[in-house]
């Protein structure tokens, strides 16, 4: 059995993300949730997605705020075989997903202030565990029945919950040169806190083994193992202590005296039968073995009892209960610049964000499975990132706009590990990933405003990377929403988004003991966003 059962469980972060790269979130407005296509933005909410855009606000101070209730559905299947369920499912619930921006503005130049959550913001919680929770414990049957011990059955109580938030607070500002052109510089300090709390306990197993008082019914597995490695332990004794009864016939002489014949060293006729069917029992032929040969048979016999007593008492302990409880944190800059080109009825918004190299370090209470050493450090950088927009006012009432974004994952590292070690990303990923946009917003009178649209990811991550905790699919977006100006200076957003996942999967090799299987991921979210615009 491995080391424990759960050392593979508590691998990978829970993100709630459906707008973003694979640790990015780019849904950072309820007008993003309306018209997705924000990255030429000169609304407010330019902040973030254009903050050269900023420039061209009217002068005075500017405040937006809005809040998204994310949910999302996670859904994994699997071909392995002896498991008690084929599908997973994990819930993620992000009811508060604030965005807030300040902006000053006056003349050409424009300073704002944003707060976001720019990664995470969210928990799974997988209340009857995943196919790696349930695998090493599956496999208790097999490795009893491969043992001689009839089992058919297993059982476990498993929860887990992961979060994951990376909040960001952004300082930018813009400069218009021209009428045409605005440029900006800007920072985020970002802010990162994950957490794990789970549990795997109360693995059941159903052995026949009457010798140690097992008959077929449901029992405690560590409880199992432990009555188990004391009866290997007692046989190994009992074994050894036959081979060292026969020490003085050997230094007797009698040594090479054949077994069949031990009488003539002085072993009794009941002897010499008991000792034969205990080395025929135990797998041996008595036929042609000296007396010595038979001490050094069942000094062997003795040793491998003992080893595999020694195992019985391993799998008792990795059988037992085992909990998690540990959090990570750590920050990193963001630093960002930005241009924006207006053309009269056409605006285009371009923004660069460089990496951020961080790692985040563990604070742990509990740590059962020795995934998380206390104060250890782990690679978690946010990567570079290039957005480029367009927004074309093809009449008075219609704005089409459309957006590029580019994640340059390759060059960063997420702390994934293969084989048990950290590896750059560029061994789990071969291409970037990229999102496009498109979006209309239709003007009805001076009060209302419609809008829709459509975001379209594609992930770069090559199989290796996948797994039940974590893994990237591609994704198909629609939202829709509205704004209502109350007055000139107070605007309501109102936006829903539906995300439509393209099933991954991934086909595992057999790895003894462990045979060939497929899991297949999915997943599907909806978002609802409301936000607040004022203009002093």
């Amino acid at each position: 059995m491995r080391k424990t059962i759960l050392s593979l469980i508590f691998s990978a972060l829970a993100l709630v993300t459906m707008a973003g790269g694979i640790v990015h979130n780019t849904n950072q407005s309820a007008s993003f949730i309306r018209m997705p296509a924000r990255d030429a933005s000169l609304g407010l909410d330019a902040t973030y997605f254009n903050p050269a855009g900023m420039s061209y606000l009217k002068d005075g101070f500017h405040i937006s705020v809005s809040n998204q209730y994310i949910t999302q559905t996670r859904n994994i299947k699997t071909t392995y075989p002896g498991l008690n369920r084929s599908e997973f499912e994990g819930k993620v619930v992000a009811p508060l997903f604030p965005s807030a921006y300040a902006i000053y503005k006056k003349g050409k130049f424009a300073a704002s202030l944003a707060f976001n959550p720019i990664g995470g913001g969210g928990g799974a919680m997988f209340e009857d565990g995943l196919p790696s929770f349930e695998m090493v414990v599956a496999g208790l049957p097999s490795l009893l029945n491969g043992a001689g011990i009839p089992t058919t059955q297993y059982s476990y109580d498993t929860e887990f919950e992961g979060k994951s938030i990376y909040y960001g607070i952004q300082a930018a500002a813009s400069y218009k040169i021209n009428d045409m052109i605005s440029v900006a510089l800007g920072l985020r300090y970002v802010s990162m806190s994950n957490s794990y709390v789970g549990y795997l306990k109360n693995i059941q197993i159903n052995p026949t083994f009457p010798g140690a008082g097992f008959t077929g019914t449901m029992v405690s597995a560590p409880s199992f193992f432990t009555t188990l490695s004391g009866y290997l332990g007692t046989v190994s004794g009992q074994l050894g202590a036959t081979g060292s009864a026969l020490q003085p016939i050997i230094d007797g002489g009698g040594g090479q005296v054949p077994l069949s014949s031990g009488t003539l060293a002085g072993l009794t006729a009941t002897q010499v039968a008991t000792l034969q069917g205990t080395i025929t029992a135990l797998g041996g032929d008595p036929t042609n073995m000296s007396i010595a040969q038979a001490q050094g048979f069942f000094a062997g016999a003795s040793a491998q009892y003992a080893g595999q007593a020694a195992a019985m008492t391993a799998n008792a302990n990795a059988t037992s209960d085992k909990e998690v409880d540990a959090s990570q944190s750590g920050s990193g800059i963001v630093p960002i610049i930005g241009v924006n080109l207006n053309f009269d009825r056409l605006n285009i918004g371009i923004k660069y964000e460089h990496k951020a190299s961080v790692k985040v370090k563990n604070s742990t209470k509990v740590d059962d499975v020795g995934m998380f050493p206390d104060g250890a450090e782990v690679p978690s950088d946010m990567p570079a990132m290039l957005s480029v927009g367009a927004a074309f006012d093809a009449t008075k009432k219609l704005k089409v706009s459309g957006g590029f974004h580019m994640y340059f994952d390759k060059g960063a590292e997420y702390g994934k590990m293969i084989n048990g070690e950290y590896v750059t990303n560029d061994k789990v990923m071969d291409k970037n990933y990229m999102e496009y946009a498109i979006g209309l917003e239709y003007t009805l009178n001076e009060k209302w405003l419609v809008s829709a649209g459509y975001l379209a990811t594609r992930t770069g991550v090559m199989d290796i990377y996948q797994t039940d905790l974590s893994h990237s699919l591609n994704t198909n977006s629609i939202g829709g929403g509205l704004q209502y100006m109350v007055t000139e200076k107070i605007g309501i957003n109102l936006g829903v988004m539906n995300t439509s996942y393209k099933e991954g999967s991934r086909d595992f090799a057999a790895v003894a003991p462990f045979p060939a299987y497929k899991e297949t991921y999915n997943r599907k979210a909806f978002t609802m966003a409301l936000g607040l615009d004022l203009s002093f």
